[in-house]
């Protein structure tokens, strides 16, 4: 696990990377989030109002891809917040 903090010492010394980087991960958030809650909420009241039938007929399959974009969004914010403490680091340090 020796490249994360090879990474992040990388992206002390290149602020530029750094916050193109940051800006890639909000967008990232940006875009994967955008509807999230309401997709959600379809595939519960589908799953709710048919049941097994509705795992079968790719209700299921729908739910896990969901969760996978929640998860993706969760790594592109995580993404943005380590950006954003580099940067208020080293510009609060000098």
């Amino acid at each position: 696990m020796a490249a994360f903090p090879d990474f992040v010492a990388w992206l002390r010394r290149h602020r530029w990377a750094c916050f193109a980087l940051m800006t890639l991960g909000f967008m990232a958030f940006g875009l994967l989030t955008l509807d999230l809650v309401r997709l959600l909420t379809a595939n519960a009241a589908f799953l709710f109002d048919n049941g097994w039938q509705g795992l079968l007929d790719g209700g299921l399959r729908q739910l896990l891809e969901l969760l996978a974009s929640c998860i993706g969004a969760m790594v592109a914010w995580l993404l943005f917040k380590l950006c954003e403490t580099l940067l208020i680091q080293s510009f609060t340090n000098k």
